[in-house]
């Protein structure tokens, strides 16, 4: 298994101090702040790692406090609430400094059979095969990011992601809200679920919210904005692997208040729907006057 590849399990893994507090280190993507997506995966690990193995997650949502430090690591304090025959519930709080910086509810299930539909249709986009990985084009700009994040961005990543139509973020032009991106783990993973749902709780987060700045001539290193996830939640449907290719299809029906929505589907090769994502962001504009807004359509 590839380093970088390890080194994010190990992150999310975490530290059992007592039997429902845990400790996560922090890893630094070049912001500054902690990933979003750490937070998310992490929080779901703790909390899993109190459920009995049978029981699967099927839902989370979770609300982001405060940006949290990525030269500190991170305690998670889980609390069970119910355990019930079919269904097990549990809370968690991510504490830094001895304040909550992120907390989350989660659902885990045990495996049941019943009624199913799927009306959801995946994208028609070209396959990954071809497409160029989001590091190699990073690299190539490398001279273009900012020099304190350069090396954190040019860096070997844990997960390859190929998008169908990239957007420049430095010289963004106008386009649809619409996202669609390829993700697959660089090696591959073990034959455990739980594994590959902490890792897609993780990749979920990313270039998330940037989807809703399509519309607008504005980048992501843009200092006149101001980014931030303020909650995110997420629903698993089926089985999946996260060394096979998944496509994120990701797209955002409003911006309003300073704050913009986004919600993802991602699908197997085949077609298959197996989790949905939901997400609003701090959007806050510093500049003046405001960016141009397109006419709604």
């Amino acid at each position: 298994m590839g380093h970088v590849l390890h080194e994010l399990l190990e992150l999310l893994r975490l530290e059992k101090l007592e039997e429902t507090l845990f400790r996560g280190q922090s890893q630094d993507l070049g912001w500054g702040a902690v990933f979003g997506g750490q937070v998310l995966g992490q929080a779901l690990s703790a909390m899993t790692q109190t459920v009995p193995e049978r029981r699967r997650v099927h839902s989370l949502h979770g609300y982001f406090l405060r940006q949290g430090d990525a030269r500190l690591p991170i305690i998670y304090d889980v609390d069970c609430i119910r355990d019930g025959k079919s269904f097990t519930t549990r809370r968690v709080v991510a504490i830094q400094k001895g304040r909550a910086i992120f907390n989350m509810a989660a659902s885990f299930q045990i495996e049941e059979t019943g009624l199913e539909h799927t009306v959801a249709a995946m994208p028609e986009v070209p396959g990954p095969e071809g497409l160029v990985s989001e590091l190699e084009r990073v690299r190539a700009r490398a001279a273009l990011i900012p020099a304190r994040a350069r090396e954190k961005f040019t860096a070997e990543k844990p997960l390859e992601i190929r998008i169908v139509d990239p957007r420049d973020p430095i010289n963004p032009e106008t386009r649809p809200p619409v996202r669609r991106a390829w993700f697959r783990a660089i090696d591959a993973l073990p034959d455990d679920l739980r594994v590959h749902q902490y890792l897609l709780a993780y990749a979920s987060d990313f270039s998330f919210l940037t989807t809703a700045l399509n519309p607008h001539r504005v980048g992501t290193f843009d200092p006149r904005l101001q980014l931030a996830s303020l909650d995110h939640a997420m629903w698993l449907h089926r089985p999946f692997r996260l060394d096979e290719w998944l496509l994120y299809a990701v797209e955002s029906p409003t911006a309003t208040g300073a704050r913009g929505l986004v919600r993802g589907q991602w699908f197997t090769r085949d077609g298959q729907l197996v989790a949905s994502t939901t997400q609003e962001g701090l959007m806050r504009w510093h500049g003046d006057p405001l960016p141009e807004t397109p006419a709604s359509s």
